[in-house]
């Protein structure tokens, strides 16, 4: 198999990332509702609407501080998200950063599918035709994390493209492309910058990919080795959406904290909002609640679930039309 399995998971993964592009910034724009950046101990008391404030760190310039929104307002659903987005920055909006997606997912998802299909190819048994679970989760564990160390510039650049409209003008970035990104973030915070949260991207990747592509596996075999149904459409759906639900439960923590500590602006001469990617759940679930790493789960499951099924059923279409290749 070899390059043919980098090439057959590239293709799947830049269409399902694609396609469903919006569900995904939605999900990002939830993730980071209620995120407060100051430390100022003068106004950890206060609700996160004000820690976005920023004044002097007397008690008595609290007092003064302009009332904060109504609590309804500092939470909306996925399909208001949605709406929000469309009317206040236009259709458009919707797929900001998609050009950050089209790299990760070559970067990424090309990686740990085509390292995937080689572990595959190599630990499956003989007789069987079969590859224990055991060793799926493994092959997923250790094709997620490569993957992910490759692909976390433009994670991180994707990330925030996304989240960029959600900003004051004054303090939008407006990137114009992910190259655009990923230079001027090399220019102004250091290279380093661009592996920021890599450590939760990697462990994001490897909950992912072993819960996702494992899942996959397992499911179609077990649905096909009991005669539920054939090797077609309807099983490729059906295995890939359990698989996509699966991998959505373990991951929306990790992915929380990885969306908050890539967006952070970290202002030259200033402590940074987080100080690790231990400190930033720390602090969300004291300020907002340990639901708070479930944020954006609803769009997480409803964009997982699209995904895993354009990426496998492309992948299983992609398959057929090499495998004389």
């Amino acid at each position: 198999m070899g390059v043919k399995g980098f090439v057959e998971g590239g293709i799947a993964s830049v269409v399902a990332g694609c396609s469903t592009h919006p569900l995904d910034l939605i999900k990002v724009r939830m993730q980071l509702q209620g995120e407060t950046h100051v430390p100022n101990p003068a106004v950890q008391t206060l609700r996160p609407a004000l820690a976005f404030q920023t004044t002097t760190t007397t008690t008595s310039s609290a007092i003064h501080m302009p009332p904060p929104p109504p609590p309804a307002a500092a939470r909306v659903g996925p399909i208001a998200t949605g709406i929000r987005i469309f009317r206040t920055e236009g259709v458009a909006a919707l797929f900001s950063g998609v050009s950050a997606t089209v790299l990760r997912q070559t970067l990424y998802s090309t990686t740990r599918m085509g390292l995937y299909d080689i572990m595959k190819q190599k630990w499956t048994d003989k007789e069987t035709k079969n590859m224990p679970l055991s060793r799926k989760i493994v092959a997923g564990l250790i094709a997620g994390g490569i993957g992910a160390a490759v692909g976390n510039p433009a994670d991180v650049a994707m990330v925030r493209m996304q989240a960029d409209g959600r900003l004051p003008l004054s303090e939008r970035r407006n990137y114009t492309s992910v190259i655009d990104a990923i230079t001027r973030m090399s220019k102004q915070e250091g290279i380093t910058s661009l592996w920021r949260g890599s450590s939760l991207t990697v462990n994001r990747a490897m909950l992912v990919t072993a819960s996702q592509l494992a899942s996959y596996d397992q499911i179609k075999e077990m649905i096909l080795e009991n005669g539920l149904m054939k090797d077609g459409l309807g099983t490729h759906v059906t295995a890939s959406f359990s698989a996509g639900f699966v991998a959505s439960v373990a991951s929306n923590p990790v992915d929380v904290i990885k969306t908050r500590v890539m967006n952070m602006k970290v202002e030259p001469g200033q402590k940074p909002p987080y100080a690790s990617a231990l400190d930033c759940a720390i602090k969300t679930v004291k300020v907002e609640g340990p639901m708070a790493l479930y944020k954006g789960f609803i769009p997480t499951i409803s964009r997982q679930g699209p995904f895993t099924i354009v990426l496998f059923v492309t992948l299983e279409q992609v398959r057929k039309l090499l495998k004389d290749f």
